[in-house]
Order: structure tokens, then sequence, then C-alpha cells
């Protein structure tokens, strides 16, 4: 028996075991990095957010789309 590594929680997915929690903090990381990196090179507040937020939702969308295949093979 197969364990799931995301379990779903209304819409969202919550990690269930050691590669969920790797793939999260992945994903966590990366965020933060890309962040620093717009903010770095950007002039005011609505630049950093605005690039900031098209890198969030990709982000996001490889996450759910990881979490939502695991979990619908077991």
């Amino acid at each position: 028996m197969k364990r799931s590594w995301f379990k779903r929680t209304g819409i969202f997915y919550i990690p269930a075991s050691l590669a969920g929690w790797i793939i999260l903090f992945t994903g966590v990381v990366c965020a933060i990095y890309s962040f620093i990196d717009i903010d770095s090179s950007s002039h005011s507040v609505s630049d950093t957010l605005i690039n900031f937020v098209y890198h969030l939702l990709i982000i996001v969308a490889v996450y759910s789309s990881i979490a939502f295949l695991s979990d619908r093979n077991t």
C-alpha cells in the first residue's frame, strides 16, 4: 500500500509525508529567492509585487499539479 504525499483539505493540499514536506519547502525557497531577485532589480514596491505575483502563481500551480497527480495515483 502506497502512502500519499499529500492530504486534500478542501481546496488545499497539506503534506502528509516527507516527500510532500520537501516539495513544499522547495516551493517556499523558490518563492523567497524569486522575491529577493525581483526586489534587487526593481525600482518601486509596485514593481516588485506585480512581478512577484506572476512567479508565485507559477510556483503554486506547479505545487498544486504535483499534489493533485500524486493524490490521484493512490
